[in-house]
């Protein structure tokens, strides 16, 4: 079951059917009629029922229906574990939840999704986290069985190898930018208060003055597209929103750095793919981040221009920093879980769930 989906959680449940499909499994996945088409969840070998991301008694009823022979139900994300809460109701069917994510609100939401966290935590008979601190936080919402299960990053592979098409790449996707000889900078995301674009433009302001200067490439849409636009065109500032962009690869294909300046990330995208391609990665130390990367970024507060601006100019002007965190991101990302050991790891979840020990 999935909810609305942020991509990576929706590749990730297209990745999770493939695999589950070829190892016997029948599957069946719940999500908004869009994302059929979007995912190809057909072309996984598995059912797609389309159920909005509501809880109305419509969308409640086809959740229900959905779910009348099932083994097992896996929901992925907060709503989507709540609404398969509340579909199982009064039956005896095993649900494990992922956490992909945390929702950060204030004041009364707040204590509305405390309590939906609550709520989903003590319904799981399995809760999945992506990172520690999301196991930790189910473990204190009441979770009765919450374990580790970091996801791979579907159709990621080392991309940033010397040679081969990656040099041509390159020069194309900053012959198309018009980068020149600067260096390019690269951050990917949503346009939003969580993202901290708004420190990203305060370093950029502080990093003008270098020779030659950096340009920051900001690939994403949102609902700040406006107030970021209107701050890189008054303080001319070196950054360029570019919107939705599909080529990310190609972007990193580009870039001299990678930027992750999020107020929380449980299992970056780009700091992955970073790392993957070989691109020096400077984050923010929050959340599953520094588990996720080690020391193969450079880790600098949320919120913190200052600290942001010194970490990139540091690395701009140290190629052997450039080139160490390259290898040890190779190594790093080497440790990361595949498709394969992720969809084993669910299975066997599953397998416990469905075919319990006999008591002594």
């Amino acid at each position: 079951m999935l909810g609305g989906g942020s991509a990576g959680s929706s590749a990730h449940v297209r990745s999770l059917a493939a695999g589950l499909v070829a190892r016997g499994v029948r599957v069946t996945v719940c999500a908004p009629a869009a994302a059929g088409p979007a995912y190809d969840f057909a072309g996984a070998g598995a059912r797609h029922v389309p159920v909005a991301r509501r809880a109305d008694p419509a969308s409640m009823a086809a959740l229900r229906a959905a779910c009348a022979d099932a083994d097992l139900v896996h929901a992925h994300g907060l709503h989507a574990g709540l609404r398969a809460a509340l579909a199982l109701s009064g039956r005896r069917v095993p649900l494990v939840v992922t956490w992909h994510t945390r929702t950060h609100v204030e004041g009364a939401r707040a204590h509305l999704v405390r309590l939906i966290e609550r709520r989903v935590a003590r319904a799981a008979s399995v809760l999945l986290g992506n990172s520690s601190d999301l196991v930790d936080r189910a473990r204190r919402r009441g979770a009765r069985d919450a374990r580790l299960a970091a996801v791979a990053l579907p159709g990621v592979g080392t991309t940033g190898a010397a040679g081969g098409a990656w040099a041509p790449r390159r020069s194309a996707v900053r012959d198309a930018l018009g980068v020149e000889d600067r260096p390019l900078l690269l951050a990917v995301g949503p346009l939003d208060r969580d993202r901290g674009h708004g420190t990203l433009l305060d370093a950029a302001r502080s990093w003008r003055w270098l020779d030659p200067v950096p340009l920051v490439v900001i690939a994403g849409e949102g609902p700040l597209r406006g107030p970021l636009g209107r701050r890189v065109e008054e303080e001319k500032l070196p950054v360029r929103l570019l919107g939705r962009y599909e080529d990310v690869d190609g972007l990193l294909a580009a870039a001299d750095l990678a930027l992750v300046t999020s107020r929380w990330e449980a299992r970056s995208v780009l700091a992955q793919k970073a790392l993957h391609a070989r691109v020096p990665l400077v984050a923010t130390a929050v959340g599953g981040t520094p588990e996720l990367v080690g020391d193969a970024a450079e880790l600098v507060p949320y919120a913190d221009a200052e600290a942001l601006t010194e970490a990139v100019v540091r690395l701009l002007g140290d190629p052997a920093r450039r080139e160490l965190l390259r290898d040890r991101g190779v190594r790093q990302a080497a440790t990361w879980p595949t498709e394969d050991a992720t969809v084993a790891q669910v299975l066997s979840v599953y397998d416990e769930l469905t075919n319990p020990l006999p008591l002594p």
